[in-house]
């Protein structure tokens, strides 16, 4: 959910609105990513156990990012508001 020029708080910066847009595209790709791992989880079979640690160790890694990036966006929204 990207802030429109016309929606933006004239009181916060230009520096603020880009790295709000920076961190929304940053979380959402990241969120793609997780559902992507999710799926490689769902689509590996228990018999091919060194194929589901990846999958599951690639699942983990997104939802670190994931969690950082989420960190990052509601700090700046704490922030600027």
């Amino acid at each position: 959910m990207s802030a429109t020029e016309a929606s933006r708080a004239e009181w916060l910066d230009n520096r603020f609105w880009d790295r709000l847009d920076l961190l929304e595209t940053r979380h959402q790709k990241i969120q793609a990513e997780h559902e992507n791992a999710r799926r490689g989880l769902e689509r590996t079979r228990v018999e091919e156990l060194a194929e589901l640690r990846e999958a599951w160790q690639r699942y983990c890694d997104v939802i670190a990012e994931l969690d950082r990036a989420t960190a990052e966006l509601e700090d700046l929204r704490a922030r600027g508001a």
